[in-house]
Protein backbone atom coordinates (compact mmCIF):
# COMPACT_ATOMS: atom_id res chain seq x y z
CA UNK A 1 0.00 0.00 0.00
CA UNK A 2 1.17 3.12 -1.23
CA UNK A 3 2.97 4.92 2.32
CA UNK A 4 1.06 8.07 2.89
CA UNK A 5 -2.36 7.02 2.89
CA UNK A 6 -1.26 4.00 5.01
CA UNK A 7 -0.34 6.21 7.73
CA UNK A 8 -4.14 8.16 7.18
CA UNK A 9 -5.35 4.72 7.75
CA UNK A 10 -3.15 4.21 10.93
CA UNK A 11 -4.16 8.03 11.92
CA UNK A 12 -7.75 6.90 11.99
CA UNK A 13 -7.44 3.54 13.58
CA UNK A 14 -7.54 4.91 17.02
CA UNK A 15 -7.23 2.91 20.52
CA UNK A 16 -9.88 2.48 22.37
CA UNK A 17 -8.90 3.07 26.10
CA UNK A 18 -12.44 2.82 27.57
CA UNK A 19 -15.65 2.41 27.17
CA UNK A 20 -16.61 5.82 24.71
CA UNK A 21 -13.01 6.42 24.96
CA UNK A 22 -10.17 6.51 22.28
CA UNK A 23 -7.02 7.99 21.62
CA UNK A 24 -5.86 9.21 18.40
CA UNK A 25 -1.85 10.76 17.22
CA UNK A 26 -0.79 13.21 14.91
CA UNK A 27 2.04 12.53 12.28
CA UNK A 28 5.15 13.04 13.52
CA UNK A 29 5.97 16.01 11.11
CA UNK A 30 3.50 18.01 11.88
CA UNK A 31 5.05 21.29 13.71
CA UNK A 32 2.55 23.86 14.13
CA UNK A 33 -0.64 22.29 14.99
CA UNK A 34 -3.02 20.05 13.53
CA UNK A 35 -4.54 19.17 10.49
CA UNK A 36 -8.04 20.03 10.53
CA UNK A 37 -8.92 17.09 8.21
CA UNK A 38 -7.37 14.81 10.57
CA UNK A 39 -9.67 15.40 13.86
CA UNK A 40 -12.41 15.68 11.31
CA UNK A 41 -11.41 12.10 10.41
CA UNK A 42 -10.74 10.58 13.81
CA UNK A 43 -13.73 12.08 15.33
CA UNK A 44 -15.99 10.39 12.60
CA UNK A 45 -14.08 7.05 13.58
CA UNK A 46 -14.68 7.58 17.26
CA UNK A 47 -18.49 7.77 16.32
CA UNK A 48 -18.97 4.95 14.13
CA UNK A 49 -17.04 2.62 16.11
CA UNK A 50 -20.12 2.91 18.87
CA UNK A 51 -22.51 2.38 16.06
CA UNK A 52 -23.89 -0.49 14.52
CA UNK A 53 -25.82 -1.64 11.50
CA UNK A 54 -26.04 2.23 10.51
CA UNK A 55 -24.40 4.93 8.51
CA UNK A 56 -23.22 8.39 8.91
CA UNK A 57 -25.50 10.53 6.90
CA UNK A 58 -24.47 14.06 8.32
CA UNK A 59 -22.00 15.87 11.13
CA UNK A 60 -21.47 19.67 12.31
CA UNK A 61 -18.50 20.23 13.64
CA UNK A 62 -16.51 23.20 15.57
CA UNK A 63 -12.94 23.81 16.07
CA UNK A 64 -12.52 25.34 19.21
CA UNK A 65 -8.95 25.67 19.80
CA UNK A 66 -5.52 24.93 17.54
CA UNK A 67 -4.41 20.47 17.95
CA UNK A 68 -1.28 20.09 18.89
CA UNK A 69 0.77 17.54 17.28
CA UNK A 70 3.04 16.72 19.90
CA UNK A 71 0.29 14.93 22.05
CA UNK A 72 -2.19 12.39 21.85
CA UNK A 73 -5.92 13.55 21.02
CA UNK A 74 -8.51 11.88 23.58
CA UNK A 75 -12.37 11.43 21.94
CA UNK A 76 -14.83 11.28 23.93
CA UNK A 77 -18.67 9.90 22.73
CA UNK A 78 -21.87 10.48 24.56
CA UNK A 79 -24.21 8.05 22.99
CA UNK A 80 -27.03 10.92 22.70
CA UNK A 81 -29.44 8.66 21.10
CA UNK A 82 -30.22 5.42 19.72
CA UNK A 83 -33.74 5.58 17.77
CA UNK A 84 -35.31 3.43 15.05
CA UNK A 85 -34.10 4.91 12.42
CA UNK A 86 -31.93 7.37 13.02
CA UNK A 87 -28.99 7.37 15.97
CA UNK A 88 -26.93 10.54 17.11
CA UNK A 89 -23.62 11.03 19.01
CA UNK A 90 -21.73 13.48 20.03
CA UNK A 91 -17.85 13.54 19.52
CA UNK A 92 -15.67 16.15 22.08
CA UNK A 93 -11.80 16.12 21.44
CA UNK A 94 -9.57 17.09 24.43
CA UNK A 95 -6.06 18.14 24.74
CA UNK A 96 -4.25 19.80 27.49
CA UNK A 97 -7.17 19.10 29.50
CA UNK A 98 -9.25 21.23 27.56
CA UNK A 99 -11.97 21.01 24.44
CA UNK A 100 -9.94 21.65 21.16
CA UNK A 101 -13.18 20.48 18.98
CA UNK A 102 -16.72 19.09 19.12
CA UNK A 103 -18.94 17.20 16.63
CA UNK A 104 -22.08 15.88 16.25
CA UNK A 105 -22.56 12.90 13.79
CA UNK A 106 -26.15 11.45 12.79
CA UNK A 107 -26.67 7.79 11.94
CA UNK A 108 -29.16 6.35 9.75
CA UNK A 109 -30.71 2.67 8.96
CA UNK A 110 -30.77 2.05 5.22
CA UNK A 111 -33.98 3.94 3.61
CA UNK A 112 -35.35 3.81 0.41
CA UNK A 113 -37.20 7.23 -0.62
CA UNK A 114 -37.54 10.01 -3.32
CA UNK A 115 -34.14 11.22 -5.15
CA UNK A 116 -33.20 13.79 -7.31
CA UNK A 117 -29.22 15.59 -7.38
CA UNK A 118 -27.75 18.70 -9.15
CA UNK A 119 -25.66 17.77 -12.87
CA UNK A 120 -21.99 17.55 -12.10
CA UNK A 121 -19.97 20.21 -13.56
CA UNK A 122 -18.70 19.53 -17.19
CA UNK A 123 -15.09 19.29 -16.52
CA UNK A 124 -12.00 17.55 -17.96
CA UNK A 125 -11.11 13.94 -16.63
CA UNK A 126 -8.23 13.65 -14.42
CA UNK A 127 -6.25 11.87 -17.11
CA UNK A 128 -5.88 14.46 -18.87
CA UNK A 129 -4.73 16.71 -15.83
CA UNK A 130 -1.38 16.70 -14.66
CA UNK A 131 -0.54 14.75 -12.02
CA UNK A 132 -0.22 16.56 -8.37
CA UNK A 133 3.72 15.08 -7.97
CA UNK A 134 4.45 16.84 -11.47
CA UNK A 135 2.81 20.10 -10.98
CA UNK A 136 4.03 19.92 -7.42
CA UNK A 137 7.57 19.80 -8.51
CA UNK A 138 7.08 22.26 -11.40
CA UNK A 139 5.58 25.08 -9.06
CA UNK A 140 8.28 24.36 -6.42
CA UNK A 141 10.45 26.52 -7.63
CA UNK A 142 8.86 29.49 -6.87
CA UNK A 143 9.18 28.80 -3.32
CA UNK A 144 11.55 29.66 -0.58
CA UNK A 145 14.41 26.85 -0.27
CA UNK A 146 12.79 25.99 3.04
CA UNK A 147 9.48 25.64 1.70
CA UNK A 148 10.13 23.20 -1.11
CA UNK A 149 10.67 20.03 0.65
CA UNK A 150 7.74 20.12 2.23
CA UNK A 151 5.92 21.08 -0.35
CA UNK A 152 6.70 18.41 -2.69
CA UNK A 153 6.59 15.72 -0.13
CA UNK A 154 4.64 12.46 -0.79
CA UNK A 155 0.69 12.78 -0.53
CA UNK A 156 -1.76 10.50 0.85
CA UNK A 157 -4.88 12.35 -1.38
CA UNK A 158 -3.99 13.15 -5.04
CA UNK A 159 -5.08 16.71 -5.89
CA UNK A 160 -5.93 17.26 -9.50
CA UNK A 161 -7.00 20.98 -9.68
CA UNK A 162 -8.69 21.58 -13.15
CA UNK A 163 -8.52 25.52 -13.14
CA UNK A 164 -4.90 25.55 -13.22
CA UNK A 165 -3.85 28.15 -15.16
CA UNK A 166 -0.09 28.19 -13.59
CA UNK A 167 -0.86 31.31 -12.12
CA UNK A 168 1.98 32.93 -9.57
CA UNK A 169 2.28 30.44 -6.44
CA UNK A 170 3.60 33.13 -4.29
CA UNK A 171 1.36 36.83 -5.57
CA UNK A 172 -2.07 34.97 -7.53
CA UNK A 173 -3.80 36.65 -9.95
CA UNK A 174 -7.55 37.50 -8.54
CA UNK A 175 -10.31 35.21 -10.03
CA UNK A 176 -13.81 34.57 -9.24
CA UNK A 177 -14.68 32.21 -6.25
CA UNK A 178 -15.16 28.78 -8.05
CA UNK A 179 -12.66 25.82 -8.69
CA UNK A 180 -13.05 22.20 -9.30
CA UNK A 181 -10.50 19.52 -7.99
CA UNK A 182 -10.23 15.57 -8.71
CA UNK A 183 -9.39 13.89 -5.59
CA UNK A 184 -8.27 10.35 -4.98
CA UNK A 185 -6.66 8.76 -2.12
CA UNK A 186 -3.05 7.23 -3.53
CA UNK A 187 -3.57 3.67 -2.18
CA UNK A 188 -6.37 0.95 -2.26
CA UNK A 189 -8.34 1.24 1.27
CA UNK A 190 -10.56 -1.63 2.65
CA UNK A 191 -14.44 -2.34 1.43
CA UNK A 192 -16.01 -0.67 4.60
CA UNK A 193 -17.98 2.05 3.96
CA UNK A 194 -17.92 3.81 7.23
CA UNK A 195 -13.97 4.30 6.75
CA UNK A 196 -14.24 5.49 3.16
CA UNK A 197 -16.27 8.34 4.63
CA UNK A 198 -13.68 8.76 7.12
CA UNK A 199 -11.00 9.01 4.87
CA UNK A 200 -12.91 11.75 2.91
CA UNK A 201 -13.62 13.49 6.07
CA UNK A 202 -10.63 13.88 6.06
CA UNK A 203 -9.51 15.29 2.58
CA UNK A 204 -12.84 17.50 2.61
CA UNK A 205 -10.62 19.62 4.58
CA UNK A 206 -8.27 20.32 1.82
CA UNK A 207 -8.56 23.45 -0.78
CA UNK A 208 -12.31 24.29 0.35
CA UNK A 209 -10.83 27.44 2.45
CA UNK A 210 -8.75 28.14 -0.48
CA UNK A 211 -11.75 28.95 -2.65
CA UNK A 212 -12.62 32.07 -0.92
CA UNK A 213 -9.11 33.82 -1.15
CA UNK A 214 -9.58 33.37 -4.89
CA UNK A 215 -11.14 36.66 -5.65
CA UNK A 216 -8.27 38.39 -3.12
CA UNK A 217 -5.33 37.12 -4.89
CA UNK A 218 -3.93 36.09 -1.39
CA UNK A 219 -1.39 33.12 -1.05
CA UNK A 220 -0.88 30.69 1.85
CA UNK A 221 2.64 31.58 1.51
CA UNK A 222 2.83 34.70 1.69
CA UNK A 223 2.89 35.27 5.46
CA UNK A 224 0.13 37.76 5.30
CA UNK A 225 -2.27 35.30 6.26
CA UNK A 226 -3.91 34.16 9.16
CA UNK A 227 -5.92 30.96 8.18
CA UNK A 228 -8.04 28.54 10.53
CA UNK A 229 -10.70 26.36 9.91
CA UNK A 230 -13.41 27.35 12.80
CA UNK A 231 -16.49 25.03 11.79
CA UNK A 232 -17.26 21.99 9.17
CA UNK A 233 -20.30 20.43 7.94
CA UNK A 234 -20.58 17.38 5.62
CA UNK A 235 -23.86 15.27 4.30
CA UNK A 236 -22.96 11.79 2.80
CA UNK A 237 -25.84 11.03 -0.10
CA UNK A 238 -24.79 7.83 -1.26
CA UNK A 239 -21.92 4.84 -1.44
CA UNK A 240 -18.44 5.58 -2.90
CA UNK A 241 -15.03 4.82 -3.02
CA UNK A 242 -12.29 7.60 -1.15
CA UNK A 243 -9.79 5.31 -3.65
CA UNK A 244 -11.73 6.19 -6.60
CA UNK A 245 -11.52 9.43 -8.52
CA UNK A 246 -14.03 12.27 -7.14
CA UNK A 247 -14.87 15.69 -8.66
CA UNK A 248 -14.59 18.63 -5.32
CA UNK A 249 -17.02 21.26 -7.01
CA UNK A 250 -15.95 24.18 -4.63
CA UNK A 251 -17.54 27.86 -3.95
CA UNK A 252 -17.25 30.96 -1.70
CA UNK A 253 -20.84 32.40 -1.71
CA UNK A 254 -19.17 34.94 0.78
CA UNK A 255 -16.79 36.21 2.78
CA UNK A 256 -16.87 39.35 5.42
CA UNK A 257 -15.81 39.78 9.25
CA UNK A 258 -12.64 38.00 8.49
CA UNK A 259 -14.10 35.07 7.32
CA UNK A 260 -14.45 33.30 4.28
CA UNK A 261 -17.76 30.89 3.40
CA UNK A 262 -17.34 27.62 1.48
CA UNK A 263 -19.47 25.62 -0.06
CA UNK A 264 -18.58 21.49 -1.68
CA UNK A 265 -19.94 19.29 -3.78
CA UNK A 266 -18.37 15.53 -4.07
CA UNK A 267 -19.37 13.68 -7.67
CA UNK A 268 -18.43 10.20 -8.78
CA UNK A 269 -16.45 10.05 -12.05
CA UNK A 270 -19.91 9.31 -13.56
CA UNK A 271 -21.86 12.11 -12.06
CA UNK A 272 -23.33 11.32 -8.76
CA UNK A 273 -23.80 13.33 -5.97
CA UNK A 274 -22.17 11.58 -3.02
CA UNK A 275 -21.49 13.83 -0.80
CA UNK A 276 -21.83 18.11 0.48
CA UNK A 277 -19.37 20.53 2.57
CA UNK A 278 -20.17 23.73 3.63
CA UNK A 279 -17.29 25.38 6.01
CA UNK A 280 -16.81 28.94 7.43
CA UNK A 281 -12.86 29.83 8.03
CA UNK A 282 -11.36 32.55 9.79
CA UNK A 283 -8.78 35.07 7.15
CA UNK A 284 -7.43 37.75 8.82
CA UNK A 285 -5.03 39.51 6.60
CA UNK A 286 -1.99 40.87 7.69
CA UNK A 287 0.65 43.71 7.27
CA UNK A 288 3.07 43.02 4.10
CA UNK A 289 6.45 41.95 5.90
CA UNK A 290 8.71 44.39 5.74
CA UNK A 291 11.72 43.50 3.48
Amino acid sequence: MNAPIKEVLDLLDLEAIEVNIFRGTSPSDRWQRVFGGQVLGQALVAATRTVEDRIAHSLHAYFIRPGDPRVPILYEVDRARDGKSFTTRRVVAIQHGEQIFNMAVSFQVAEQGLEHQIKMPVVPPPEDLESETERRKRLAVQLPEEQRHWFTKPRPIELRPVEDDDRDVLNPAKRPPFQHVWIKATGEIPSALSLHQCVLAYASDMTLLDTCLLPHGISWFSGRLQSASLDHAMWFHHAFRADEWLLYAQDSPSASGGRGFNRGSIFTRDGKLVASVAQEGLIRVREQPKS
